[in-house]
């Protein structure tokens, strides 16, 4: 006869109730550790029953005790169905060490499979019931819903190929089938993308695995960004290719590695399609990235006189290019007429320099064509703090008050400058106080630009051991 005390079945009972409190109002920092003691309560449970006598293998051998044999048949029962769930748990923890989020899928996979066979080995061992007839109705019955979730099931066994083939992980951003978007999460049936309007994109697996993907996050650390421009085939396409050149030489957000360029993407009947490309190292920073590269490619074409629109005539240009920088936008008209009248050109080489650091600019500089860098000093090298292109001015801080350059620029193309004599400008700042105030302001900006890169870069790394303390000693 069997000798169950309540001993027994109130200490497994009692660790059933403290494994579902621990797992979900323990406050444990890490998944692996809720695990292990999950594993361990398990195994306390094991030693537990199988102590009473109760065997998991084997029916109760206690007929004639029927509130004790459905007490132990219980308990084995829940045995095979605690193993199941603590083994799932155990894989997924693997899992996700071993291959990220996306173990998650297989996870739950392998868990339904684990659980499947431990209700048959339930069946079979506890209940003894008849495991072949019931395996032969099961595989009936599953061909049924086989047939009826075909759609769903397809959609599991792509999530299981899309997370062993991996085209994308989570935080990955991609495009499938058309759709773009940041990968939030990749389940049993679809994978979910956070798109640019800030809605979330829902992807059968199905589809993802037979689409095209497009991830736009590898290689790591280098990002395509393009812009496509539609220019009149009455201008030459190399006056068209070269500002593009230089647009791309205006930005130092695009990587010096693969080098940007500029193609004719198509040629039309009335206008001809040119792409200005380049890599950049954030994928976070293209759409700004991609506005600058616009602005950009406008401002060297109206520079050379490629937008195909009928431009002002070549006496003109002076004027036209007064307009466009940001420090004489007060003046009236006949300001500026006044101020064209005065501008002298002068043609600079690629490469050389315009004005050097501590030096005291003679003139006030326009950039009418081309790029030019502007480079300060850390120590005894130099930081490229920005490039400039056509509308935008050198020479402020002498202009203002006769001080010292504090950068060096250099003309990265070949440049066309206007030079405003330093008297005609001082009469315009005295004239209109907003001229004064926009050079101030500009002054300010780059000086405060400058401190910012200088605090930004990287610590020198201080030498160890002996050689190092007699270098600091």
């Amino acid at each position: 006869m069997l000798d169950l005390s309540a001993q027994p079945l109130l200490l497994s009972l009692a660790l059933l109730i403290a494994d579902l409190l621990l797992w979900q109002w323990a406050p444990f920092a890490h998944q692996a550790a809720r695990v292990g003691v999950r594993l361990a309560l398990f195994l306390g449970f094991s030693a537990v029953i199988m102590s009473a006598g109760i065997s998991p293998l084997q029916a109760p051998a206690w007929p004639e005790q029927n509130i004790w044999n459905l007490a132990a048949t219980g308990l084995a029962i829940i045995w095979w169905l605690y193993g199941a769930r603590t083994l799932s748990e155990v894989l997924g923890v693997i899992l996700t060490r071993r291959i990220g989020h996306s173990g998650r899928l297989l996870r739950d996979v392998l868990g339904a499979v684990v659980f499947l066979i431990a209700v048959v080995a339930a069946a079979g061992y506890v209940l003894q019931l008849p495991v072949k007839g019931l395996l032969a109705t099961s595989g009936a019955v599953a061909i049924i819903v086989g047939l009826a979730l075909q759609s769903t099931l397809s959609d599991v066994f792509s999530g299981i190929v899309l997370n062993t083939t991996k085209p994308y992980q989570v935080d990955d951003w991609v495009s499938i089938d058309g759709t773009e978007g940041r990968v939030v999460d990749i389940d049993w049936r679809a994978t979910h993308l956070l798109t640019l309007a800030g809605a979330t994109a829902v992807v059968p697996n199905s589809v993802a695995a037979k689409a095209r993907i497009v991830n736009f996050s590898r290689p790591a650390g280098r990002h395509g960004v393009s812009i496509t421009i539609s220019v009149p085939n009455r201008v030459r396409p190399g006056r068209v290719l070269e500002a593009l050149e230089r647009a791309l030489r205006g930005t130092h957000a695009l990587l010096p590695e693969p080098a940007p360029k500029a193609l004719v993407k198509e040629a039309g009947e009335d206008t001809t399609e040119y792409t200005a490309s380049g890599f950049i190292a954030s994928l976070a920073s293209k759409g700004d990235v991609r506005n600058q590269l616009f602005d950009l490619a406008h401002r060297h074409l109206e520079a050379a006189g490629a937008t195909g629109l009928e431009g002002p005539p070549a006496g003109a240009r002076k004027r036209a290019l007064l307009d466009e920088v940001k420090v004489f936008r007060a003046l009236a008209a006949a300001e500026k007429d006044r101020l064209a009248e005065a501008l002298q050109p002068r043609e600079v080489a690629a490469g050389q320099v315009i004005l050097e650091i501590g030096e005291v600019a003679p003139n006030l500089y326009i950039i009418g064509t081309g790029v030019v860098s502007a480079a300060i000093a850390d120590g005894e090298r130099l930081l490229e703090a920005g490039r400039m292109g056509p509308g935008e001015v050198m020479g402020e801080q002498s202009v203002l008050d006769d001080t010292p350059s504090q950068a060096r620029f250099t003309a990265l193309t070949s440049c066309t400058l206007y030079s405003l004599e330093k008297a005609l400008t001082r009469e315009c700042v005295a004239t209109r106080v907003e001229v004064g105030k926009a050079l101030q302001k500009l002054q300010a900006v780059r000086r405060q630009s400058s401190q910012s890169l200088l605090l930004q870069r990287p610590a020198p790394v201080r030498k160890g051991g002996f050689l190092g303390w007699l270098q600091r000693h």
